[in-house]
């Protein structure tokens, strides 16, 4: 069913930005930007972590998480310890929320329009999958290029 498969895809990549962080040498590298990089990776994972809680966590979820989109931009040198956390609660959420979906729930329209059109609930939560696994090969990319050994 789609919904194992959407947990184990975002389990999976935020995992996988959980090592990222940890592979920065430097953690003050986590946040350095230059020249046409213009996010860092922490304002990335900021970025992921508000846009996984809306979207799953409030919108379908009801947790009540609110959401701070500015400031997943404009904080700085929030520690990675904070941000590993919150990138493991942020997993807890998608795993308490998408069982709660039945089938018939993902061919319902999203809660919200998002686009310059309305999706299915199916289709929008394929996109966040997307979506995180583009902000992640950033990541990836900005450690290897900013990481300063």
């Amino acid at each position: 069913m789609m919904t194992q498969t959407l947990i184990t895809l975002f389990e999976r990549d935020l995992n996988k930005l959980k090592e990222e962080l940890w592979a920065y040498q430097s953690e003050e590298n986590i946040w350095k930007v230059e020249g046409n990089i213009a996010n860092s990776a922490g304002n990335l994972v900021l970025h992921l972590i508000g846009n996984l809680n809306t979207y799953i966590g409030a919108e379908i979820g009801k947790t009540g998480y609110v959401r701070n989109r500015p400031l997943e931009f404009s904080d700085k040198n929030v520690p990675r310890t904070k941000l590993l956390k919150e990138l493991d609660d942020t997993i807890q959420v998608i795993k308490e929320v998408l069982p709660r979906l039945s089938a018939e729930d993902f061919e319902k329209e999203y809660p919200i329009l998002v686009f310059d059109k309305k999706t299915s609930t199916e289709y929008f939560l394929t996109h966040l999958v997307a979506h995180l696994a583009y902000h992640l090969g950033q990541v990836n990319y900005h450690r290897r290029l900013l990481d300063e050994a």
